[in-house]
């Protein structure tokens, strides 16, 4: 599978890095100028995680938007503790 999130699917995208020089025109210059542009990916945030799906506890890489949006559902550690009966 690679570099993809399990969940919603999202992998690296291609795109620029520009290079610029020169002051913003709102800070008193003459504007910002593109010296250069090279090519460069754009990686997901991926973790490998514990999550549970169709009830089996399974390790999966999960993009960190998934994760905090709750869209995986994390197994439980331990039981909850309870008083023992007396």
């Amino acid at each position: 599978m690679g570099m993809q999130c399990a969940i919603c699917g999202k992998k690296p995208v291609g795109g620029y890095q520009y290079t610029h020089r020169g002051k913003a025109k709102y800070l008193g210059g003459i504007g910002r100028k593109v010296t250069g542009s090279s090519r460069r990916t754009f990686k997901p945030n991926l973790q490998r995680i514990q999550i549970e799906q169709n009830g089996a506890v399974t390790r999966a890489r999960v993009c960190v938007q998934c994760i905090r949006s709750g869209r995986v559902r994390r197994p439980q550690k331990q039981k909850p503790f309870t008083m023992p009966k007396i």
